[in-house]
């Protein structure tokens, strides 16, 4: 079954409060508390691309695939790529056990990566 998982993209954004954040951006309360709660089962391709455009990511990103048994044992299933098998730790949760040292290096990393 596919789903959508906004929790996963909000924690690699390193967003604390995904309501607030998506409230302030113009959705509306209902269809962020739907969302982020797993009530809303459905978007329209435009709440799609806005969610895209705000969190700099593709529709594959906002989706979950959970398959049923006998599709679990299919290892070329094309919806494989969606099957999140871990969570993405926040970035700042990771950084904040990095040594000064590291960070540094961590950032010329990052710069050389965006600038490509």
């Amino acid at each position: 079954m596919l789903t959508f998982n906004l929790k996963r993209i909000f924690a690699a954004r390193g967003v604390q409060r995904p309501f607030t954040y998506m409230v302030r951006r113009g959705f509306s309360d209902n269809f962020s508390s739907g969302i982020m709660n797993g009530r809303k089962h459905q978007m329209n391709l435009r709440e799609v691309e806005r969610l895209c455009e705000l969190l700099k990511c593709t529709p594959n990103d906002l989706l979950e695939w959970k398959p049923s048994a006998e599709q679990a044992a299919e290892e070329d299933h094309p919806l494989k790529p969606l099957l999140r098998t871990n969570t993405v730790e926040g970035l700042t949760q990771l950084l904040n056990s990095a040594s000064l040292d590291k960070l540094t290096r961590i950032e010329a990393l990052i710069k050389r990566e965006l600038a490509e």
